[in-house]
């Protein structure tokens, strides 16, 4: 038996394809058989399985649970629910030697995908080009494994409300609180995380529905937030929390109706944990404006700017034994008293906790953060053979540049007037660019310097792309 992939659902990141286009269940079964046997193979038994709210996700998971167990790997079922979720069951048990959520995150109903933790790291890049040649060549083990349903939801609601430990819950019993859940898979753990939480919450669109019929799951885009935002304006919140499809990535607004984008989110997070943790190393991707790194350090801390990319943020806290990174996609990854992987319930409990404990509300945080103008992140198509090309030749025109150039992604270059950034995607065939500054003229003539540099190597910034 050996099974062909359609080229383009072995990603970077993960796995991603359309329903009945170019993922099904036979890819699921291949999945299943592959990486079964790579926990076999490394002397692992058990495999955690769940799955989100998508119309699709029930097929997927049976055809993934069925070459798993072919492949002699035993599995423990913890259903339908947010990817973190899925992550908790494969990192609080020790029996557990890997996890995949099969997933469409943030795209349209019709795609789905998988995201995957090896032994208590990140799968990716190389680790999923492995599951294609394997399955091209048939290279699997055969044998027959066992399933469990096991209902972890309770546990996993007792262990998002440890972030809140420490704090008295009289500090917290004025609070009030919006929460959209986006017709995600997130819905029904926030039903259960709010009731336990003290003050009072008002809850959006808990009900689990695969086609998003009030908006698309995406908290990044600002338009996905105008009904938090009504709620919040309307009822006199304090802030309000999103969450995308499958409760991995946060979005925010304050009590004023203005979003508090990732990067700003960890802006909060580091200065909080700083007070009790000082010196240590804070991640964010080369996307996340300057004021971020500036504030980390006047915290006293370490700022490190990183490749974006959640299993490429994950596998450098480890290296470097970071306890907070996060990404301007909403992605935030807590390792100081939690796992390192990225759930937005959790990093809405922390928001509450940083508020509580920095004594000051999430409005006034927002407040006090410098008025930067910055471009939203700009993407547009570029041929998969010219993307990667195109950025090698910008590093070289700028090999003698008098500005700051960083290459960690792409080119991020900084000079008096800001900084821009020109990365390609690692997931599609599109250049992302990115600029930050404080006043109009500048952010003009970076946006000018990233023309230049495009037009240069023949390339223009066109039409925006779609994630």
């Amino acid at each position: 038996m050996t099974h062909q992939f359609h080229p383009t659902v072995l990603r970077e990141y993960d796995i991603r394809g359309i329903i009945g286009e170019t993922l099904g269940a036979e890819d699921a079964r291949a999945i299943g058989r592959g990486f079964g046997t790579l926990i076999a193979r490394a002397g692992g038994k058990k495999v955690a399985v769940g799955y989100d709210g998508r119309v699709s996700s029930p097929m997927l998971e049976h055809a993934l649970v069925e070459g798993l167990n072919a492949s002699g790997v035993d599995v423990r079922r913890v259903g339908m629910g947010p990817t973190p979720m899925l992550y908790y069951a494969e990192a609080s048990a020790e029996e557990v030697d890997g996890g995949i959520q099969i997933t469409g995150s943030h795209n349209p109903a019709n795609y789905n995908g998988f995201k995957m933790v090896f032994r208590g790291r990140p799968f990716f890049g190389a680790d999923i080009l492995k599951l294609g040649e394997m399955a091209a060549a048939g290279d699997w083990d055969d044998g027959v494994g066992g399933v469990e349903d096991v209902d972890i939801l309770d546990a996993y609601i007792d262990r998002l409300l440890e972030g809140l430990d420490g704090i008295d819950p009289q500090v917290l019993s004025g609070l009030k609180v919006g929460w959209d859940a986006g017709n995600g898979a997130a819905g029904p753990a926030l039903e259960k995380l709010a009731a336990r939480l003290p003050g009072e919450h008002h809850l959006l669109f808990t009900e689990v529905d695969g086609e998003f019929p009030n908006h698309h799951p995406d908290p990044t885009v600002e338009e996905n937030l105008a009904d938090l935002r009504k709620l919040v304006s309307v009822k006199s919140l304090d802030f309000g929390v999103a969450f995308d499809g499958d409760g991995d990535r946060i979005g925010a607004i304050d009590g004023e109706g203005r979003v508090i984008w990732g990067d700003q989110l960890l802006m909060i997070y580091a200065e909080d944990l700083l007070r009790v943790s000082p010196g240590v190393t804070i991640i964010a991707d080369v996307k996340a404006s300057r004021a971020l790194f500036d504030h980390v350090s006047v915290c006293g801390g370490t700022p490190l700017m990183w490749k974006t990319g959640h299993s490429l943020i994950k596998s450098k806290m480890k290296e470097v034994s970071s306890p907070l990174a996060g990404e301007m996609s909403g992605h935030v990854f807590f390792a100081d008293t939690y796992y390192g992987f990225d759930d937005a319930l959790y990093a809405g409990i922390r928001l509450i906790a940083a508020a509580a404990r920095l004594g000051k509300s999430v409005t006034e945080l927002r407040g006090a953060m410098p008025a930067m103008l910055n471009t939203p992140e700009m993407r547009f198509q570029v041929d998969e053979s010219r993307k990667f090309a195109a950025i090698d030749e910008v590093k070289k025109r700028l090999a003698n540049s008098t500005d700051e150039v960083n290459s960690t992604d792409g080119v991020r270059v900084t000079n008096d007037d800001g900084w821009w950034l020109l990365r390609a995607s690692n997931t599609q065939d599109v250049l992302v660019a990115r600029a930050e500054s404080d006043s109009q003229e500048g952010l003009d003539r970076l946006l000018a310097q990233i023309d230049e540099q495009l037009g240069l190597s023949g390339l223009e910034r066109g039409p925006q792309a779609g994630h």
